[in-house]
């Protein structure tokens, strides 16, 4: 039986581990080929290789840092160089920066806001157009439950980045979908990966209740169907949709005491 993703073709960025890598596998298993894109070539080349002999596709791996302002023009080029269509695009690469705002030199902020929101609007502008032409598309914004709530001192970009990949996806989905191109946010809360240990928090967010926790497979699994089913936003896991549904009913300043309360224990601050 044919599988779905058979001659389509997926990317995705920050592809080398945690939710990118889970979504590789998704999207793999599915029989989509693959380009993944992320700093690290070794891990990335060991990625490809183990996903190509274990579903049987064709997969490219591509080093790149979104950060640097060249990249996304640089990795549509090098698409093009190798003949290769982009079906489905799955922007995920992203980090925080943990501290007071005013304490990380700018080029560090200005670098996340590049992967985390330049980058993904500008990969998300070259390739869209090809897939309007085919009438078939799908766009997954790996955005964070972070983005539905007020944010709490620390990771102050963190937050604002992920709503807006919310309102991004919302509007590309609602400009699109009768062309055959879905666009999802999907929001993930506490997931096991190496984001915490990157950000420097993982002594931190240890604390956090274990019901609160995600696997990045799951978080890729419910984030594959719900762009298939056409949803723009999809918060995964039921205590965060109830998070978040609580932020939306009950009196801001109280949400936001309550985040802040809890903000103390899993950012830093100092």
């Amino acid at each position: 039986m044919q599988k779905e993703g058979a001659g389509r073709t997926a990317l995705v960025t920050g592809a080398s581990a945690g939710i990118g890598r889970a979504f590789a596998e998704v999207l793999a298993a599915r029989g989509y080929h693959l380009v993944l894109v992320a700093r690290r070539a070794d891990r990335l080349e060991s990625a490809a290789a183990e996903l190509r002999q274990r579903h049987g596709i064709d997969t490219h791996a591509i080093s790149a840092d979104l950060a640097d302002p060249e990249a996304p023009s640089q990795l549509v080029t090098e698409l093009s160089r190798r003949g290769l269509v982009v079906d489905v695009l799955v922007n995920n690469a992203g980090y925080g920066v943990p501290g007071r705002y005013e304490q990380a030199p700018w080029p560090r902020h200005d670098a996340s806001l590049r992967v985390m929101v330049t980058a993904v609007c500008e990969l998300t502008h070259h390739l869209l157009p090809a897939m309007l032409e085919r009438r078939w598309g799908r766009i997954i914004n790996v955005a964070s439950l972070a983005g539905h709530l007020p944010a709490p001192a620390g990771h102050t970009l963190y937050a604002a980045t992920k709503a807006f990949l919310v309102r991004f996806s919302e509007s590309l989905h609602a400009e699109h979908v009768k062309d055959g191109v879905h666009t999802c946010a999907v929001c993930p809360g506490f997931t096991y990966s190496e984001f915490h240990d990157v950000t420097g928090t993982r002594d931190k967010v240890s604390q956090m209740p274990a019901v609160l926790w995600m696997d990045a497979p799951t978080v890729a699994e419910q984030g594959y169907a719900a762009v298939m089913s056409g949803e723009p936003v999809y918060i995964n896991g039921r205590v965060n949709r109830t998070l978040a549904w609580l932020a939306r009913v009950m009196p801001q300043s109280l949400v936001r005491r309550a985040v802040a309360g809890s903000g103390k224990r899993f950012r830093k601050t100092e």
